[in-house]
Formats: structure tokens, sequence, C-alpha cells
């Protein structure tokens, strides 16, 4: 199992790590990692991997068996031994721009209060899909909202709670598609606001700015109806 270093420090650019298996497809597993694998919407992470003698790009990050995180690399370059000692390096503009467009798609999820059917994330924009039989009556209306709670400064935190205290409280589950994942004792929430002044609080695997005055102002895109249901909403970073 790699230790998922992002889940306590999504900051963390740069970090040492032990190579612990290199996979029959060519990609490398390390002890611990700050690269976020792709997952409920997130793109996996890439960066550099440097050792001693080499240097190689990461292209993406994926989840593999038992707990493994893979780094794959862009090229097949030669790859380092199993033991080695390396440096891994965060593309560090591409990762922010991540977790500034999934903290402002949690906050979109309080905006439109239905429950979300689907989403996902990139650097430039996100969606959320929601069961929404309508599409929302007045668009730059719920935009001005967004931004406002955004400009509110909220800092961003985590926190665990049990399996058994996620069973007993299944309103904090927003998504109809993804379940969290439990099993293993344990279930990570992300709460923006605090003590009395709480935005949002929802489990969550992904990686989050600290404050939401860090997402920058943002715009409502197309909606798009999806089914009979489902609609999508597009969210775009102004900057």
């Amino acid at each position: 199992m790699t230790k998922p270093l992002f889940l306590d420090d999504a900051y963390l650019r740069d970090a040492r790590g032990e190579v612990f298996a290199v996979t029959d497809e060519g990609g490398i597993v390390l002890d611990q990692t700050i690269f976020y694998p792709t997952g409920a919407g997130q793109p996996g992470d890439s960066g550099t991997l440097s050792w001693q003698g080499g240097q190689i790009e990461i292209a993406t990050t994926v989840k593999g068996d038992r707990g493994a995180i893979v780094l794959v690399p862009a090229e097949p370059n030669p790859l380092p031994p199993v033991g080695a000692q390396v440096t891994q390096t965060l593309d560090w503009e591409r990762r922010h721009r991540h977790m500034r467009v999934h903290t402002a798609l949690h906050l979109l999820s309080v905006v439109i209060p239905l429950p979300v059917t689907g989403g996902s994330i990139g650097t430039e924009k996100g969606r959320l899909d929601f069961n929404m039989p309508e599409a929302p009556a007045d668009k730059a209306a719920l935009e001005a909202t967004l931004n406002r709670l955004i400009g509110c400064d909220f800092p961003v935190s985590m926190d665990w709670i049990t399996d058994d205290e996620l069973d007993a409280n299944p309103g904090l589950v927003k998504t109809m598609s993804v379940q969290p994942p439990k099993g293993a004792g344990r279930v990570r929430l992300v709460r923006i606001g605090e003590g009395d002044d709480v935005a949002d609080l929802q489990p969550c695997g992904g990686t989050h700015v600290r404050r939401t005055s860090e997402i920058g102002r943002v715009r409502l895109g197309k909606v798009e109806k999806k089914g009979k249901q489902n609609r999508r909403v597009y969210m775009h970073l102004d900057g």
C-alpha cells in the first residue's frame, strides 16, 4: 500500500520516496507519494521523478491493486530500480488549478442543493451533474451566490469519521453515483467554514485549497440536459 501524503497536506510540491515496485506495464509504485491518482472526477497528477543518475516525466497517476498508487511515465524511458530513493515533484500549477476547481464544485453543490449524479474536474473548468428535472430559473443569481460564498474566504479543513458514523449520517453524502470509500474503518470529510459558519461538509478524498479566496472568481457556463431527470452545469475559472 502506498501512503497518500496528499490526504494530509495537499500543498506538498515535492517529497522523497522509495520505489516499492514496478508494474508489468511500466508504472512506478512508491512507498509514499504526493501524486493524487485519478478518481472521483479529479485527474491524476503529473510531474517528474528523479533519482541518482536518472529522471523521468510522469504523465498521470492511477490507482493500482491493494492500495497501490501507480505513477505512469510519459515515455518508455529507463525506470528507477526497486529500492531506489527518488524525489517526486508535482506539476504544481496544474494540481493547484484542480484544487481550485474541486473546492468551487463543493460550493456549487451548496448553491444548487440537489442530489449530485456525476462530476468532472479540469484545469480551466469543472462540471456537476444534478438530479434536476427543470433548468435553473436564474443562472446569473446562482453565479452571484457562488462567488459570494467564495469571497467569504472560508477556511477549508479535513477531518475523519468512522464508517459507522457515516452510516448514521447519510445526509453527508451528496453524490448518487459515487459513494465514499468505506471498509478501511474511517472516511475523510472536507469542511468548508468553521464553527457555526460551515458552508459545506461532505466525504471527499480529493485535494482542496486552504481557503476559498484562493479559488478566485468563477462563472457558470452552459446547462445541458442529460436524460429525463439530469442536467449538467459547467463552471469556469475566470483566471
